[in-house]
Parts: C-alpha cells; sequence; structure tokens
C-alpha cells in the first residue's frame, strides 16, 4: 500500500497543470448537517486557493441533510453549490445518514476524481484536498486515496494528541487485522477526507450511515485490489470529540456494514446500491459522457 505525505503536493499550479493535461474534471463534495461553526471557512478556504487563485477544482459541492442551523446559508455565501440531499433522486426516496449524501454526490458532482471533506474540520487548509487528490494525479494505478493525520483529544485532564480515533483502534483495526488484513495497514480507515475515481464510486453499493467508509474500503479492495488503494499523511486534522453514546451508535452502523461483508453474513438494510444500477445515473453520465462534464 503506497503512503504519501501532503507536502509531496503542496504546489496546487503543478497539480493544476496535471489535471489540464489529463483533460479530466474533479470535484470536493462537503456532506454535512448542523456545521455552521465551521462551513463558511472551510468552502471560503477551498474556493479562494483552489478555483480563485489555481483552478484545480471544477466545483465545490455541499450536500447538506436538513440543517436546521445556517449550514446551507453560510455555504452558499461562501461559495459553495449547496444541494439538499431530499432534492437529489427524490425518485428513489429520502433516507438519512453521511453515506447518503455521500451515494447522492457520485450523481450530483460531475467530476472524473470526487474528493471528500468532512463539514466539521478545525484547522481547514488546500492540503486536505491536495493531498488525497494529488495521488490519483499523478499515479493511474491508484483508484482511492485516505487521508490521515493526529486527532487531539480534548479531555478534562486536558489535550491527548493522539487520543482521537477511538472507534478505529478500538473496533475496525482489530476487524481489518483479522478478517481483512490486506487493508490493516491504513492509519485511519474511518477519516472523513479521501478522493476516488468515478469509475470506481460508480460500481460500489453505499450504506446510508457510518458504515459508509468501512464498506468503501472492503468493496474497492474486492473491486480492483487493496494494491489501488493509498493513503496520505495530512499532518493534524482537528475537529468536534464526539460523545460516547455517538460513538457506540456509529460502532453499531460499522458491524452492521462490516458482517454484511463476509460469507454467508446479513444483508444490510442500510444500504444503497452501486450507481450503475440506476438509469438515471446511466442517462445522466453514460449516455452522452460529454454532456455530463463540468
Amino acid at each position: 500500500m503506497k503512503t504519501f505525505h501532503h507536502t509531496e503536493f503542496a504546489d496546487p499550479a503543478t497539480l493544476l497543470a496535471e489535471k489540464q493535461r489529463q483533460g479530466i474534471a474533479l470535484s470536493v463534495c462537503i456532506p454535512t448537517l448542523n456545521e455552521e461553526g465551521t462551513i463558511a471557512r472551510i468552502v471560503s478556504c477551498l474556493r479562494e486557493t483552489l478555483i480563485t487563485r489555481f483552478p484545480v477544482l471544477d466545483e465545490l459541492v455541499v450536500i447538506d441533510s436538513g440543517s436546521t442551523d445556517r449550514t446551507r446559508e453560510l455555504a452558499a455565501e461562501s461559495g459553495a453549490t449547496v444541494q439538499l440531499a431530499s432534492d437529489i433522486l427524490p425518485n428513489h426516496g429520502e433516507r438519512c445518514g453521511k453515506g447518503e449524501n455521500l451515494w447522492k454526490a457520485v450523481y450530483e458532482c460531475r467530476g472524473d476524481i470526487l474528493c471528500f471533506l468532512d463539514g466539521d474540520i478545525g484547522n481547514i487548509d488546500p492540503r486536505f484536498v491536495l493531498g488525497t487528490i494529488g495521488p490519483l494525479l499523478i499515479d493511474p494505478a491508484l483508484d482511492y486515496v485516505k487521508g490521515f493525520y493526529e486527532r487531539p483529544l480534548l479531555a478534562s485532564e486536558g489535550v491527548d494528541p493522539r487520543g482521537g480515533g477511538r472507534v478505529t483502534e478500538i473496533l475496525v483495526r482489530p476487524l481489518l487485522k483479522r478478517f481483512f488484513p490486506e487493508l490493516a495497514r491504513l492509519h485511519q480507515p474511518l477519516s472523513g477526507e479521501y478522493a476516488a475515481r468515478r469509475r470506481v464510486l460508480e460500481r460500489i453499493p453505499f450504506p446510508t450511515d457510518y458504515g459508509v467508509e468501512t464498506s468503501h474500503l472492503i468493496d474497492v479492495a474486492r473491486l480492483v485490489g487493496a494494491q489501488a488503494i493509498g493513503q496520505t499523511d495530512l499532518d493534524e486534522r482537528i475537529h468536534r470529540n464526539r460523545s460516547l453514546a455517538d460513538l457506540g451508535r456509529m460502532s453499531g452502523q460499522i458491524l452492521d456494514a462490516f458482517f454484511a461483508r463476509l460469507p454467508g453474513g446479513p444483508d444490510s438494510e442500510r444500504e444503497r446500491p452501486p450507481m450503475m444500477s440506476l438509469d438515471d445515473y446511466l442517462d445522466r453520465f453514460h449516455a452522452n459522457p460529454e454532456a455530463s462534464r463540468v
């Protein structure tokens, strides 16, 4: 598994030239739910550097789950294209969850490479995008690149610089080591910052909840091989820490997605099918490929 450091892709001009040479489009999608405290700064930072100064990105899209705060308003004011998840593919029904937003992003966004970022990053920097799309631009053998980083955990006794990622260390890493050892070298399998080629994302199912990141890794490895997955060190990510109750619910959703991918495991009731199985998607992206370009 290839591992990179974000400083290898720190020059947006170099990545812009490579993107133009290949003639491809790049999209960033931020799934949100009540992120008014961080979303404006995230959008403004990325737009200023990666669209205005260096047009590396062809679109910056926020897909929202129905925030009750000012998330959508602030994102739009800062220059993002904002969509309610429920307004995308409405004929396929409405479900709630992060994975639902990501699945609909594959339909809504038009890039050949899609980059996903969580909406609660407190120390946003272009490296969160450049570090994950960069390896895909320079290495055609890679199809999916995860970010990893230190995640400080705020506690009553102070800050534990490596205390984040509790679900990863307690649950996901032991499961991967036992059942999918080829994925055990991933430092942060649950990272919300990653990029992938459309040709892969459109061929895998999406759990609609927090099981989506775990399922992606297993399904991508089965589809194109673990050697097509890379990872990039993004140094540090600051975000809000979730309660144990929240982490417990997340863990249950991850287990559902994980067990559904074991031989003889139960089917998951909370999954969306691969986009390639939808006529709406085929009409949009494969009936006339040139018409679907950004």
